[in-house]
Order: structure tokens, then C-alpha cells, then sequence
């Protein structure tokens, strides 16, 4: 995938520590009411997921006197569907942690003494913990990656902001590199296709695939978020590396809440419309999603599997993250070797 060979790359003229900030999400610590409660409160806090209008405080009135007191039950069953063992943690901290352990193992890391910390932007682990835990090893760097290929304010900002509000009271900060976006990076959608393909290979090529990824208010996207963009971006050059033609697939947006608009189309409604309209093999991939979560591994491979099977669909299949595959592990590489040298 890249010119440069890993194991001939090295941090120049550096005795000295790299650390890498891990960042995604973040779950609950259970799937219990009580837990979903405690988290959809952090998280729908947060100013840069709910940006006004609602003023600020009509905004948390609501959402302590209404959503608090309904959401978090329905969250919990969804969360239930997928969280196997209940004695352990969520599918998303499971596959972020194995991945964070096998990049811990790879030749590049120990040769550059790269040190490895996950972070989730709610919930644990925390951010704050991550970061306490690389400046505990005496990083003097830290490049923070989020996982959100696609930047938004509603995520990949949120992250720099609380890395910024825990760092800038530290003395004698460390240099912060943060990798903002990888949208278009070739390795990112090289990956990407070859994943798909590898799928197709075993089960078969789809009559339509669906791209789909995380929608956002469309108010968010008038006022000059920059993601709407960066996931039509993704798509161009995915299927330009497919070579798909244009009635092979369609992009769609899923996670949609609350009335306000949001950008779409939505993906259920596309579903609805395929499975009634006889097109009898549908495939899904979520390339805004690097690692398997509850929006992935229930809202479309349980949820949205079965309107389109209720509304006449044959066969639907989810294509799986990239989650800790040797050709992610890779690409993480390549992104972490071009923070370095640059």
C-alpha cells in the first residue's frame, strides 16, 4: 500500500517517546438502563452534537425532563441484542481494544517507540485517562487519531476540543499532532475496496450495494460542516475503485433522530423501497464506521436486515468494518508514518 517499506521506517534523530490517542465514540458500560442514562446524558450534553438553536438551556431542560426518562430503556434493549456477554464490554470497546493491541505488536511501533492509548469521547475509557496514561510514559508527542474518517464538528471536533481542555493545563505540554480527517486518502480507500471485494468473493456480488453512513442535522451541513461533503467525497472515489456502475449502488445516510431534517436519503426508506420493488440481493458497507458498533451491528444488520426482508427483499448482507484486519492495522500505519515524517 505505500511506498515507504514499515519495517525500514523510522522517527529520525528520536530517543524520545511517541504517543498515539486511539479516539472513538464510546458506549455505555452496560446495557442497562441506568448505564445508557448515565451515557446518552455525556453525550447529548456535549455542545458540538447539539448545536442551538434549542438555546442551551431549553436544550437540557429537554433533554433531562423527556429524553432521559425514555431513551436510555430502548437504547439498553438494542444494546442487549448485540453485547454477547454481558459480563464483558460493548462490541465497540472489545474491537477498539483488540486493535489497539495488535497495533501495539506491529514491527513500526516498537522500532519508533509509538506508545498506545484508547479514548472514547463518552464513557470509558476516557479520553482524559488515555491521555494521563501517554503522559505518564514520557511521550513528548502525541498525534491524536480519531476513527471518523469523515470530519465533522459533531464528532472529530468534539475530540480535538477535549483533548485541548485536558492538555492545556498540563505543564510542559507535549507537541499535539492531530490527523483531522482521511477521507480521500488512497490506502484509507484502497483498504476500503479490497475489504468489499474480499466480502463479494465469498458471497457473492449484490444487485445494489448501499453506502451508508452516519447522517447529521442538515442545519449542521448549511452552517459549513464540511462532512456531508467528505462522505460524497468517500463514495466517488470507492465506487470510481470498484468500478461500479451508477445503478449498482446508492449512498444513504442512517441515524436519524428527532424531527429536525437531517441529510439523507435514509437508508430504511431506500430498504423499504428495494425489497418492494424486487431487487432481491442487497449489500451494505458503512465506511464512516472503521470498527464495528451498535450503529452497525444493530441498526443495520438486525434493524434495517429485517424491513428489508419484511418488505420483500431476498438476501441482505452486511459487509463487516475494518476493525483489527491486517490491512486496517496497515493503514493506520501509513497514516501514523505520514503525521511523522510531514
Amino acid at each position: 500500500m505505500s511506498d515507504h517499506s514499515v519495517d525500514n521506517f523510522s522517527f529520525q534523530n528520536s530517543t524520545n517517546k511517541t504517543g498515539v490517542l486511539i479516539a472513538n465514540l464510546g458506549s455505555p458500560d452496560a446495557p442497562t438502563k441506568v448505564a445508557l442514562r448515565k451515557y446518552l446524558k455525556e453525550f447529548l450534553s456535549d455542545r458540538f452534537v447539539i448545536q442551538p438553536p434549542p438555546s442551551r438551556f431549553i436544550w437540557l431542560c429537554i433533554l433531562h425532563l423527556v429524553i432521559l426518562n425514555i431513551r436510555p430503556a430502548k437504547s439498553a434493549k438494542k444494546y442487549q441484542k448485540i453485547w454477547t456477554n454481558l459480563n464483558d464490554k460493548s462490541p465497540l470497546i472489545s474491537l477498539c481494544q483488540s486493535l489497539l493491541n495488535q497495533l501495539k505488536q506491529q514491527p513500526y511501533s516498537t522500532k519508533n517507540n509509538l506508545q498506545f492509548a484508547l479514548g472514547m469521547r463518552y464513557g470509558n475509557p476516557s479520553i482524559s485517562g488515555a491521555l494521563e496514561d501517554l503522559r505518564g510514559k514520557g511521550c513528548d508527542q502525541i498525534i491524536i487519531l480519531p476513527l471518523y474518517p469523515q470530519y465533522s464538528k459533531t464528532t472529530t471536533e468534539s475530540t480535538f476540543f477535549e483533548v485541548s481542555k485536558i492538555t492545556n493545563k498540563w505543564q510542559n505540554m507535549p507537541k499535539i499532532l492531530h490527523i483531522n480527517n482521511y477521507h480521500d486518502n488512497g490506502f484509507y480507500i484502497d483498504t476500503l475496496a479490497s475489504s468489499i471485494m474480499a466480502f463479494q468473493d465469498k458471497n457473492g456480488v449484490p444487485d445494489k450495494l448501499l453506502i451508508s453512513y452516519h447522517s447529521i442535522p442538515q442545519r449542521y451541513v448549511n452552517n459549513g460542516d464540511c462532512y456531508y461533503e467528505h462522505c460524497l467525497t468517500t463514495t466517488r472515489l470507492l465506487i470510481e475503485k470498484l468500478q461500479l456502475k451508477e445503478n449498482e449502488y446508492e449512498i444513504c445516510f442512517q441515524s436519524i433522530f428527532g424531527r429536525e431534517k437531517w441529510i439523507g436519503p435514509n437508508i430504511s426508506d431506500i430498504l423499504t423501497n428495494l425489497g418492494s420493488g424486487c431487487v432481491s440481493h442487497v449489500q451494505v458497507v458503512c465506511p464512516g464506521f472503521p470498527v464495528d458498533c451498535l450503529e452497525t451491528l444493530e441498526e443495520i444488520d438486525i434493524e434495517n436486515r429485517q424491513i428489508y426482508l419484511d418488505n420483500g427483499g431476498v438476501k441482505f448482507h452486511y459487509i463487516p468494518a475494518l476493525n483489527s484486519s491486517a490491512a486496517h492495522l496497515s493503514m493506520i500505519n501509513d497514516l501514523l508514518q505520514s503525521e511523522l515524517i510531514t
